[in-house]
């Protein structure tokens, strides 16, 4: 598996997988190289795909046998991994909305899922602060499903991405386990960044300290808290609910 700063040094990702690579292509990223399991040379997918990447000027490479289970991160590689260039945006990018801000996660799944809820819901971005998952780690591609070639995903300190933020009309909340407002009795239709914090300790107290406020998901059960992904979409998905009906928040 390609390393963390090998990646960025060299300004480039591993894609894996024909949905991913797929993604990358109708989204029109720059890819150096597809590489094709050889022993897979039949399959009429991989060979489209292939095609695909010839017609977009992508060099195409057969390997031979067990050449990408050596080298893929995926346990059950799927016949095809492409070299690209790292989709990460700039604070520029993310336009006025709906942010969510991940700080110091470390589960590329959870950050991977997030990138994909912040696509689906219709969000301006996604800002990852902190020394927690790289959105290039192998596995936060796989998880994002192809969403981070359609949202701008960054990576920047909280404090420069908060007044980024906040300079574009945002409010910037902190999701907390307990003592936070419920989301659906709060204006999220407007600019909003949502703070997400470690799954393991959450958000330190300076990080809410320097939040505009904070909002806890009500739970009905006996569970002390959610899982940091399952949080970021709950909330992400309230705040769209509200920009779409254009109506003040709930109450019960």
């Amino acid at each position: 598996m390609v390393k963390r700063a090998l990646r960025w040094r060299e300004d480039a990702c591993v894609l894996e997988g024909p949905d991913l690579v797929e993604a990358a292509l109708a989204a029109g990223a720059e890819l150096e190289a597809l590489y094709l399991d050889g022993a897979r040379s039949l399959d009429p997918r991989l060979d489209a795909l292939a095609a695909r990447a010839r017609d977009a000027g992508v060099r195409v490479f057969a390997l031979g046998p067990g050449v990408l289970e050596r080298v893929a991160d995926a346990v059950t590689p799927q016949g095809v991994l492409a070299a690209a260039r790292l989709p990460v945006a700039t604070l520029e990018a993310v336009r006025p909305g709906t942010v969510l801000v991940l700080c110091d996660l470390r589960d590329p799944g959870n950050v991977g899922t997030l990138v994909r809820t912040a696509d689906a819901t219709g969000a301006a971005g996604v800002v990852l602060c902190g020394p927690g998952v790289d959105p290039t780690n192998p596995k936060a591609l796989r998880a994002s499903a192809g969403s981070v070639f359609h949202v701008p995903v960054v990576v920047a300190e909280l404090d420069e991405a908060l007044a980024d933020l906040r300079a574009k009309g945002a409010r910037v909340l902190a999701s907390v386990v307990r003592g936070g407002a419920d989301p659906a009795t709060s204006d999220l239709a407007g600019p909003s960044a949502l703070v997400i914090g470690n799954e393991a300790t959450g958000l330190e107290e300076s990080v809410v300290a320097r939040c505009d406020g904070s909002l806890t998901i009500p739970m009905a059960g006996r569970a002390e808290s959610l899982n940091a992904a399952m949080a970021g979409a709950m909330l992400a998905y309230e705040a769209m609910v509200q920009r779409r009906h254009g109506r003040p928040p709930r109450t019960f």
